[in-house]
């Protein structure tokens, strides 16, 4: 005879419907889930539904603030580490860790959050951990001379870079997070201009990522169980094993080391100077450029004078070849006039000289 089966506690029957929420709303989102399919696949009637959670609304809002809740926790552990590369470093593993771990949890935040969530948006989240990463920015900023007044547009650039890229791993899934995570620490800590072609992960941040997921699994929804319950188990689900046999509670990530310090410290001087004599080499280039351009402008200032003096000669020659043609003109007229003189003078004499002739023989003679 099987036993009969144990009635859940309202503790329980709670925990079921959410964690059957979360799985509905992230296949088909806030609008595609019902509260009929809620309580249908959890094999209990609506009305168990309405009386732990008022609606699907209040289901809806308790898992938007646990994945909110969950991911915050993580990414800001990561952010105390001591040193700025580490920092980056767990930050970006602190995510790909949620987005592998709780692959339904970051489907349900970067979809188009309801308002029924009650706490806001993925965006909003991403603001919250663009305000953390701010305050390092700004520290960073200050100690290599930058304005920290762009400390918090550089935070934004940052953080939307790693969240964008979340969301590409989270169908992909290929390479390893730890690998992505260290390219995108390339890209960010050394820039395009300084890409490792084979970047890795410091010591102390390998294998964080999945310290950090176990860490962070499944935590109770605020307000609804007292400090240091937990969530008791799904009656479907392998009841818990017995304490003897249990997995060790995760250790917190190791502190970096001296060495490793260092070695970080001597990356940073390295990095100051590739960037140092990167602008010293921008700026020879600049100057080059300058006397390249000053150059070819005295060569076209030179160019135009020669062709302005080759224009002005012309002129005068032509002035002057003018000139003399007026002189030759003004010849050749007094040259015409001077022989109209002449002819008619040579003119007046002949008619002179036939008057006194035909005088001469009308006068009479004695």
């Amino acid at each position: 005879m099987s036993e009969p089966r144990r009635r859940m506690s309202g503790k329980e029957r709670r925990e079921q419907l959410i964690q059957i929420s979360r799985t509905l709303f992230a296949e088909k989102g806030f609008d595609g889930t019902s509260v009929e399919e809620i309580a249908a696949t959890a094999n209990v009637s609506k009305p168990v539904v309405y009386e732990h959670f008022g609606g699907k609304e209040g289901v809806y809002a308790v898992v938007i603030d646990r994945e909110m809740q969950k991911l915050l926790i993580m990414v800001t552990e990561a952010l105390s580490a001591s040193h700025s590369l580490i920092k980056l470093e767990r930050a970006a593993l602190a995510l790909l860790a949620y987005v592998e771990e709780n692959s339904e949890g970051f489907r349900i935040l970067v979809r188009d959050s309801h308002a029924a969530s009650g706490t806001g948006t993925f965006a909003s989240l991403i603001n919250d951990i663009a305000s953390q990463v701010e305050d390092v920015m700004v520290d960073e900023f200050v100690e290599r001379g930058y304005d920290p007044k762009l400390a918090p547009m550089y935070a934004q650039m940052l953080v939307g870079m790693v969240a964008l890229t979340g969301q590409w791993w989270l169908d992909v899934r290929r390479p390893s997070r730890e690998e992505v995570a260290a390219h995108l620490v390339n890209l960010a800590w050394n820039g395009l201009t300084g890409l490792d072609p084979s970047p890795r992960l410091t010591a102390s941040s390998r294998g964080l990522g999945q310290r950090l997921a176990q860490a962070h699994q499944r935590p109770a929804d605020a307000g609804h169980h007292p400090p240091g319950s937990r969530p008791q188990p799904h009656p479907a689900e392998p009841s818990p094993r017995p304490a003897a046999s249990r997995s060790p509670a995760p250790q917190p990530p190791a502190p970096p080391t001296e060495k490793e310090l260092r070695e970080l410290e001597k990356a940073r001087e390295r990095e100051q100077k590739e960037q140092e004599k990167l602008r010293e080499r921008e700026q020879r280039e600049a100057e080059k450029l300058a006397r390249e351009q000053e150059k070819a402008r005295l060569r076209e200032q030179r160019e135009l004078e020669k062709a302005r003096e080759r224009e002005q000669r012309e002129q005068q020659r032509l002035l002057r070849e003018q000139e003399r043609a007026r002189e030759r003109e003004q010849k050749e007229q007094e040259k015409a006039m001077l022989r109209e003189a002449k002819a008619a003078e040579r003119e007046a004499v002949k008619r002179a000289k036939l008057i006194g002739e035909e005088q001469e023989k009308f006068e009479p003679s004695e």
